[in-house]
């Protein structure tokens, strides 16, 4: 293994540098979608694709980073040291898995250091049929008008509404208001589009080309912004059914946690991206969660999105509090500190080992 903080980076670019590195360095086969944007710095941007294993195996894990862009600076992380580690690659060849490595599912919100898509979409609430209504997030009309003030850092006007809203319906509702998913506010937070993304076509795309023969398919997405800090919650990430989240607490431990019976910090989310799975896999037994690592106390990590979606709407902010809000939206999903990566790293080992063993039992 290298060490451990050696397999983390400062920006996009080098994330990618080290990932494609590392899969180069073991002869390993990049599948690169190009993304039509540039990055940050007139970087090329890309959703890179790495299998190692067998390309008829039926059992396959995928490991993927960034789904929600700026997060992608821990999940990378966690890639760089999988590729590096000799006992975790001779432990899934072992037992007959191949690895499936995504990295950088939404590579515009990993360079431009914001969570959503090109196209101001949360692409964990973007995988819906377009072609039927989508749902209606009621009480998300109620907070809009708080969330985006017309200056930031916000005025005690704002400050005592939030605050009183707050109050008198208490922060759960809140965070489920805000973070549930919503297609009537192109500009606000937490907006699940009224199409597919770009991202969203291109992990079909992914997936469809390593559906062919998997019977058993597990998938760890990586996260972070949730929870204590460097605590790592294993989210149960499927369709409401208790087979298979009692297949997922077989393989991940009880403390596997699931919003549909209110056990995870996550509010109740719509337009899930692990509903592609049933979608481009329909034959595999299909198991998941999404590791979602702490990083701020949650009123912290809204501010820092609510900074984030106000400067995307007024480009003219002066470049010193653009610098800020950016710099706010780092610490908020990601701790740049050697304990914080050491916690992050050990516990996705964990659970890639337990991945494996579930998939092959």
């Amino acid at each position: 293994m290298i060490p451990i903080p050696a397999a983390f980076s400062g920006s996009y670019a080098e994330a990618r540098t080290k990932f494609l590195e590392g899969a180069a360095s073991l002869g390993l086969r990049i599948h690169s979608h190009l993304h039509p944007l540039k990055g940050r710095d007139g970087e090329t941007l890309a959703m890179d694709v790495v299998r190692d294993g067998p390309a008829d195996a039926d059992r396959l894990l995928i490991v993927s980073s960034a789904c929600h862009g700026v997060e992608g600076y821990c999940g990378s992380g966690v890639q760089v040291a999988a590729l590096a580690d000799a006992e975790w690659r001779e432990k899934a060849r072992a037992q007959g898995v191949a690895v499936l490595y995504i990295h950088a599912l939404n590579p515009y919100g990993f360079s431009h250091i914001r969570r959503v898509t090109q196209e101001n979409v949360d692409l964990n609430r973007n995988f819906h049929d377009f072609s039927q209504a989508l749902p209606v997030n009621t009480a998300y009309r109620d907070v809009q008008p708080l969330l985006l003030p017309e200056y930031w850092p916000p005025g005690q006007e704002n400050l005592a509404a939030t605050a009183a809203f707050i109050a008198e319906r208490g922060m759960p509702a809140f965070q489920a208001a805000v973070s549930g998913g919503q297609h009537e506010f192109p500009d606000g937070l937490f907006f699940g589009g009224t199409a597919p993304t770009w991202s969203n076509q291109t992990v079909r795309t992914v997936l469809r080309q390593h559906a062919a023969g998997v019977k058993r398919l597990g998938w760890i997405d990586l996260h972070t912004g949730l929870g204590p800090s460097g605590h790592g919650e294993r989210i149960f990430a499927a369709r409401d059914d208790a087979a298979t989240l009692a297949r997922a607490r077989a393989w991940w431990g009880d403390a596997v946690t699931s919003m549909y019976d209110g056990s995870s910090t996550s509010a109740r989310l719509t337009g899930l991206m692990c509903f592609a799975a049933y979608d481009e896999f329909p034959q595999a037994e299909y198991t998941a969660i999404a590791m979602e690592y702490g990083t701020q106390p949650l009123t912290e990590v809204m501010d820092a999105l609510r900074g984030d979606h106000w400067l995307h709407l007024h480009p003219e902010a002066s470049p010193e509090l653009a610098r800020q809000i950016k710099q706010r939206m780092m610490d908020a999903f990601y701790t740049d500190t050697d304990a914080w990566k050491g916690q992050i790293v050990s516990q996705a080992r964990q659970a890639m080992f337990q991945a494996v063993d579930g998939l092959s039992s």
